[in-house]
């Protein structure tokens, strides 16, 4: 199985989908730091560019990514589910 998603440091809570995810599917994700691989299933369909979430995430709590947070989560958060305006509030605006 090809990497369907990138993580870009140990201890993101989300990836980036390189490819198209479908909700249900098994995927596996690289770390760039290390190479080390995640394995995980896809809650919901993620599509190409959009997050990914490695781990679960309570309301309230920072979302990180590059190893920094880049917002916080505005419901919660489970492994596998499409992180997006939806469930993320940007750290930016």
């Amino acid at each position: 199985m090809g990497h369907k998603f990138l993580v870009h440091a140990p201890g993101d809570s989300v990836g980036v989908a390189v490819e198209p995810i479908r909700g249900g599917e098994t995927v596996e994700g690289v770390v760039l730091e290390d190479d080390s691989t995640v394995r995980l299933k896809a809650a919901d369909d993620i599509p190409l560019g959009h997050k990914i979430a490695l781990a679960a995430v309570k309301p309230g709590d920072p979302v990180v990514k590059y190893g920094e947070p880049v917002g916080r989560a505005t419901a919660a958060i489970a492994p596998g589910t499409h992180v997006h305006a939806h469930n993320l509030k940007s750290a930016r605006w």
